[in-house]
């Protein structure tokens, strides 16, 4: 298959890489990043991706559900993948299969596992305030009552964090309480003469504004990507990052609008002058946002040009009367740089009112993923 025929995506390797390295600077020597992967990985290919971190010497990954750490398996990444959201009973004889570790969801899913009769590896959550997974933090008895379970491998205890990316006081306070639960619980384990687990709570905006914590994993996500869920978001580390993720696509043709004419479906946009437009080979089965229609643009020859009725499923039309020489076969940039402009997600993400991580995960299967290395 022509990976760059309709519309695609680039993953910049080198700025992976750079990422990688500017984490690892300023997290503690003895702390291991195991990078979230689920969601395709955050919609830039899961395989591709952990292909690309294991050859930087990444050991550890996470992901959102099993089928997610099959996947990775069977495209033969080896070292740990922790499951980190419920594997149904029915799966469970895949975690033995595949060598992957599974959080404990509570107590009683702890048990259930254990009653699987077999032995898997898990890392117990740990519900510090989230209130979403995880064994609540003040039933510290039943999370020592784990290490019971004889076919339960317990190898590490996590949390995470619902706030670390806010600014404000009240949010850092809530951030540090949190931390304050967690560290807590592993002490109680430790003073009951348990050692011998891994332990983490950070996830991107963890890292990125608590760099110090001195836990044995980072659970690096949108931002080992090198984006920033919304631009508005402070990062107090001041980590400079570099976007991976290009998103391109052909123009299939060119034509002429009359004045007084509108296009596409529900002809939401009338033209008032004589005007260009291209249709686009990309639509919102492929990600693209249909909030865009009649709001966003794309950028084509260094230009913006500006998105014109409705977003379509598989495609789209721009207004390019003001760029010269616009043809078909030509490539517009959705995400990604043209000459001196740049559409990062995080801006486009911020125009529709959600977040990047939204936007990138959504981007679909028919999409080509291309690596590109410099």
């Amino acid at each position: 298959m022509y990976q760059k025929g309709r519309a695609w995506i680039e993953l910049d390797i080198d700025n992976l890489a750079y990422n990688i390295r500017q984490f690892r600077k300023i997290l503690s020597p003895k702390c291991a990043i195991m990078p979230a992967v689920k969601a395709n990985a955050y919609g830039h290919g899961a395989v591709l991706i952990a292909k690309a971190l294991q050859d930087l010497e990444i050991k550890d990954f996470c992901v959102a559900s099993v089928n997610e750490a099959v996947e990775l398996r069977k495209a033969g990444i080896l070292g740990q993948i922790l499951i980190l959201g419920y594997t149904s009973p029915n799966q469970f004889s895949d975690l033995v299969k595949y060598n992957l570790t599974q959080t404990v969801v509570d107590y009683p899913y702890a048990k259930l596992l254990n009653d699987f009769g077999q032995v898997i590896f898990v890392h117990i959550g740990i519900d510090t305030g989230m209130h979403r997974l995880g064994e609540r933090s003040e039933n510290i008895k039943e999370v020592y009552k784990m290490w019971e379970f004889d076919n339960l491998k317990i190898t590490g205890v996590y949390s995470h964090l619902c706030m670390s990316d806010g600014a404000s006081d009240a949010e850092r306070d809530i951030t540090l309480k949190q931390i304050e639960e967690f560290n807590m619980v592993i002490n109680f384990l430790h003073r009951k003469g348990i050692h011998h687990f891994k332990t983490h709570i950070q996830g991107s905006y963890g890292v990125l504004n608590y760099p110090a914590l001195k836990f044995d994993y980072a659970r690096l996500g949108i931002a080992l990507y090198g984006v920033l869920s919304s631009p508005k978001d402070r990062i107090i580390s001041n980590t400079k990052l570099k976007p991976v993720l290009s998103l391109k696509a052909r123009i299939a043709c060119v034509k002429q609008l009359h004045k007084g004419e509108a296009l596409g479906y529900g002809l939401t946009y009338k033209a008032g002058k004589e005007m260009q437009i291209a249709t686009v080979s990309v639509g919102y089965a492929d990600g693209i946002p249909r909030e865009l229609s009649n709001k966003g643009f794309v950028l084509i020859n260094g230009q913006k040009a500006a998105i014109v009725g409705r977003v379509c499923m598989d495609q789209l039309m721009v207004d390019v009367t003001d760029i010269k020489g616009v043809s078909c076969g030509d490539e517009t940039i959705f995400i990604g740089k043209s000459g001196n402009s740049e559409i990062m997600a995080a801006d486009l993400a911020d125009s529709i009112n959600t977040i990047s991580n939204e936007i990138l995960s959504q981007l679909g299967s028919r999409l080509g993923r291309v690596s590109i290395k410099k």
